[in-house]
């Protein structure tokens, strides 16, 4: 995570972006039981991705 926000502030996004894009990771993290993102692909991105939309209404 300390990767990710150190590359969202050299690129200079907002403050709220970069809080969003965190969150969003940190459930993708959560949503696969704490599988590390090196771990995944597609597949999974996919699950998490329709579990937003059909499960939160796109939340």
């Amino acid at each position: 995570m300390e990767q990710v926000s150190d590359a969202l502030r050299v690129k200079h996004y907002s403050y709220q972006t970069k809080k969003f894009y965190l969150l969003r990771i940190r459930r993708y993290i959560l949503f696969h039981n704490k599988r590390h993102p090196k771990e995944m692909g597609g597949e999974q991105i996919n699950a998490f991705l329709t579990h937003l939309a059909v499960e939160e209404g796109g939340a």
